[in-house]
């Protein structure tokens, strides 16, 4: 007889059985759970990158549409600005065209300043609406004492510097007979910088410069000729006054200052034309930083921004260039330069005071010490002059300050206008020129130029006078 399975047996059979069916789906109910989810993360990460993307691209377009626009924007300000070179510094500055046209001239005593000493005193003017300028060097050694038999070291005009500019500024102005208000103060740092961020400058060096001053920190060792000059060399050419032997310049040329002096306007006046070349548009800003950086001036920028832009337009062959006339002399064992104050005047009003009346040129050579034919070689327009001795003012102190009104009478009087009246009037904020008798331009201009401020305008016919002069406290 065979054996039978038992009933309870074949209940536990199809226990198991079904629980192991149960598992099976339970585990694919899980595994395509799980697939189900990576997939989905999957997914999800996928669609993140795609909006990421999205918004990068959304981005950058921003931001491109942006600088097209300003790009837009800045060449239409520039068109407006009278274009090109011009234009983008006018924008790049800040200012505008109509105020470019109604530019004042303006004067400025320059110094270069090295250890709390300056080695360079020169008078500048500019005048934005003729595209005129003159430079006028002034000896550093100049006396300006009051007593030639007690004089000292101190009496040198290089020496006010030492205590202030504003001193220097004024001893300046009782040299030459000027009203000059505005200085400017540059470290020798900055021409290094200023020509080596140029690029150098190509200059013809007068002398063989061999030289050498430990406490100046100046080591000068130039070749004779045509060179470019970086900026260590171009500090050394304009400070250098003889070689270790104490050979100099020609006396043809000008010998120590002057031929100092007469190298530093024809480095001035290349380093203006190298300056203003077009290929420096891009760096206006490093110039502009230099500038802030390595000069004192009483300035304010507002102002000179505007002559900035000005300049844009100036040919450097209408800069005229000469030194304050006179001779070299010792004093107490001290090497002084006397100015000859008859020859200093016609010298002043002639660069300074005198109208541009023809675009003729003239070329002068220095040729000596003694007088004021020492000029660089650049050329200015001729000038024509009126005899001022010939023209009667009445002067009005409008200043508030009797000191500032007496140096005006003084002034005017040194340059040879009678005064028929004085008097005083309100304190007003602007110098007045009032032109009595329908004079000539000429003649206004000259009166303005001396007084380096005013307005001219009309009056009333005056039996007594040519001109009103309110004097104003911005004299």
């Amino acid at each position: 007889m065979g054996k039978h399975s038992k009933p309870e047996d074949d209940k536990r059979f199809k226990k198991k059985s079904n629980k192991k069916e149960k598992n099976k789906k339970d585990n694919k109910k899980n595994n395509s759970s799980k697939d189900s989810k990576n997939l989905d993360k999957k997914d999800i990460n996928s669609k993140s990158k795609k909006e990421k993307h999205k918004v990068l691209k959304r981005i950058i377009i921003v931001i491109l549409s942006l600088l097209i626009i300003a790009g837009i924007a800045f060449g239409v300000v520039v068109y407006k600005n009278g274009g090109g070179m011009k234009g983008i510094v006018t924008t790049f500055i800040g200012t505008d065209p109509d105020t470019i046209k109604n530019l004042e001239d303006i004067y400025v005593l320059c110094m270069g300043a090295s250890q709390n000493m300056t080695d360079t005193i020169m008078v500048a003017k500019y005048s934005p609406r003729n595209q005129q300028a003159s430079i006028l060097s002034i000896p550093r050694d100049s006396f300006v004492g009051k007593n030639k038999d007690s004089a000292t070291s101190s009496d040198k005009i290089n020496a006010k510097y030492q205590i202030n500019p504003q001193a220097t500024v004024d001893a300046v102005n009782s040299l030459t007979g000027l009203n000059i208000k505005y200085f400017v103060t540059v470290d020798t740092k900055a021409l290094r910088e200023l020509v080596d961020a140029i690029g150098g400058v190509e200059f013809d060096v007068p002398i063989d410069m061999d030289y050498d001053d430990p406490t100046q920190d100046l080591e000068i060792h130039i070749k004779q000729g045509v060179q470019v000059l970086d900026g260590k060399n171009a500090e050394g050419v304009v400070r250098f006054r003889h070689n270790n032997d104490f050979s100099t310049y020609s006396q043809e040329y000008g010998d120590n200052d002057l031929g100092r002096m007469r190298t530093q306007r024809e480095f001035i006046t290349t380093v203006m034309k190298q300056t203003l070349k077009a290929t420096n548009i891009a760096k206006i800003g490093d110039i502009i930083n230099i500038a802030k950086e390595r000069v004192v001036t009483n300035i304010e920028w507002d102002v000179i921004k505007n002559y900035i832009v000005a300049l844009m337009d100036f040919d450097t062959e209408n800069l005229q260039t000469d030194s304050l006339p006179g001779t070299p002399q010792y004093i107490n064992q001290i090497s002084f330069f006397l100015v000859d104050k008859t020859a200093a005047k016609q010298k002043v009003d002639e660069m300074f005071l005198s109208t541009p009346s023809s675009s003729e040129v003239t070329e002068e050579d220095g040729e000596g010490e003694t007088n004021s034919t020492n000029t660089t070689k650049s050329s200015a327009s001729k000038t024509s002059s009126t005899n001022k001795s010939s023209i009667t003012l009445e002067v009005l102190n409008g200043t508030g300050s009797n000191s500032k009104f007496i140096s005006a009478i003084d002034q005017l009087k040194a340059q040879g206008y009678k005064i028929n009246k004085k008097g005083t009037t309100n304190v007003t904020a602007k110098t007045l020129i009032i032109d009595r008798k329908n004079n000539s331009k000429e003649s206004e201009n000259e009166l303005k130029s001396l007084l380096c401020t005013g307005i001219i305008t009309s009056g009333e016919d005056n039996n007594d006078v040519d001109f009103t002069v309110i004097v104003g406290t911005d004299y």
